[in-house]
């Protein structure tokens, strides 16, 4: 009997500790889950289906919205002609090459856009395309007479520069691909954008002006040119295939392409990418901001949140962290002045090559031919952001190819005019 009562009360005992521990172990989750998680979802009927003002949205998500105003504080534009001085000579017959300064971010897009150089202009109204939370409905409004219009014609309805409309649903706050560019360029590839998970749109609602494009002869639309893939060779013979080329170097005498910020190709495929993060993880990290924690609107380098963006990860610490990120974008900077090096040697051979009577046309075509992939290459890791941390291998895979093929335009050059002599 005694053992019984003993073995009764040690179950008991056993049952309230398992209570106790329960009840206190899901209180804590309770607390750190109500403490920690992004502002729940409101009633947002207010907000009106083409609401562009971000100001507006403001008022139903005041701590984004703070977040997104810090965005402000981003007053410097230098030139990148400060820290690239061979983006002068690459650029020539280009209205790059009157003016090229670092963007100052999404709040700034309209102030940047009007103050910039008018021989960028050339292109019209299409400039405005990413300027703007009011882009979409006016595209909608005027349908492909939009990117015929001048520039002036659709920048003069602008008010609002990019904001939450570019990429949420307001009643529902999900995230929405705004851009028919992207809608397109998935849809030429035979992929249904509408299928892609949570996690991929926070890379994609990015990936609506963080690519590279080119505006479409005749029609002016903004198109992706992805339809032969994504990677910096397969856009380039996207542009060989159509024969396609912007502009005609007057020194080199070459027909070019002009790479664009492809933020969002470079970074598909790299080690980041592939363990499943998104743009969002590293450029929007959660931040606390009293006892609530949200999703930070400041689009701006995760070294300046490293906490927040890095460390959720990586255990190294903030300065290892910093220094390897550093390491990087130092090598990949060296390598890229090489190859800017390299091709201006290459325009010059080029140049000295066309000025030269009976020069070889054949073995200088080749050389032309050298030179249009080699800037290419160059340009693609140039104008991308992060100093080639988006994917150090991709990048500097390219910018090897980048000074081959400036060493063999030079070469060649240089041939065209010894068989001239010959």
């Amino acid at each position: 009997m005694e053992n019984k009562a003993y073995s009764r009360n040690h179950i008991g005992i056993a049952v309230l500790t398992t209570i106790i521990i329960g009840t206190v172990m899901f209180a804590g989750t309770f607390f750190f889950v109500s403490h920690n998680q992004d502002l729940k979802k409101e009633q947002l009927g207010e907000i009106a289906a083409n609401e562009t003002d971000p100001a507006v949205w403001g008022k139903f998500y005041p701590l984004h919205y703070q977040t997104y105003q810090e965005n402000l504080n981003n007053t410097e534009k230098p030139s990148h002609f400060d820290t690239k001085p061979y983006m002068e000579p690459l650029y020539a017959g280009l209205g790059y090459a009157n003016e090229f300064n670092e963007p100052r971010g999404h709040v700034y897009t309209l102030d940047d856009i009007r103050e910039v150089d008018p021989s960028r202009y050339k292109t019209g109204a299409a400039c405005n395309t990413c300027k703007s939370s009011q882009i979409p409905g006016l595209i909608e409004k005027y349908g492909d007479q939009y990117y015929t219009m001048s520039f002036d014609e659709i920048n003069s309805q602008l008010e609002d520069p990019i904001a939450c409309l570019n990429c949420h649903d307001p009643k529902t706050m999900e995230l929405k691909i705004t851009q028919p560019a992207l809608i397109q360029a998935f849809e030429r590839q035979g992929k249904d954008i509408t299928k892609a998970t949570r996690q991929e749109m926070r890379s994609l609602v990015c990936a609506q002006c963080h690519v590279t494009y080119y505006f479409k002869p005749q029609s002016k639309i903004v198109t992706f040119p992805w339809d032969n893939g994504i990677k910096a060779d397969q856009i380039l013979s996207y542009f060989d295939d159509d024969k396609f080329s912007e502009w005609k170097h007057p020194d080199a005498g070459t027909g070019l392409v002009k790479a664009r910020h492809a933020e969002y190709e470079i970074f598909m495929g790299s080690t980041h990418q592939t363990a499943g993060l998104a743009c969002a993880d590293c450029h929007m990290p959660y931040v606390k901001i009293g006892n609530t924690k949200v999703s930070s609107h400041n689009w701006t380098s995760p070294l300046k949140t490293i906490d927040e963006s890095c460390a959720v990860c990586h255990r190294e610490g903030s300065e290892w962290l910093t220094a390897r990120v550093k390491d990087t974008q130092e090598k990949t900077k060296e390598v890229q002045d090489l190859a800017g090096k390299a091709m201006v040697e290459a325009i010059n051979s080029l140049k000295l090559a066309r000025e030269t009577k009976g020069v070889n046309t054949e073995i200088l075509a080749q050389a032309q031919e050298m030179h249009r992939k080699g800037q290419w290459y160059l340009d693609y890791v140039m104008v991308t952001n992060g100093y080639g941390f988006h994917n150090p291998t991709e990048s500097l895979n390219n910018l090897g190819k980048a000074i081959d093929y400036a060493h063999q335009a030079k070469q060649l050059a240089q041939d065209a005019v010894v068989k001239s002599i010959e």
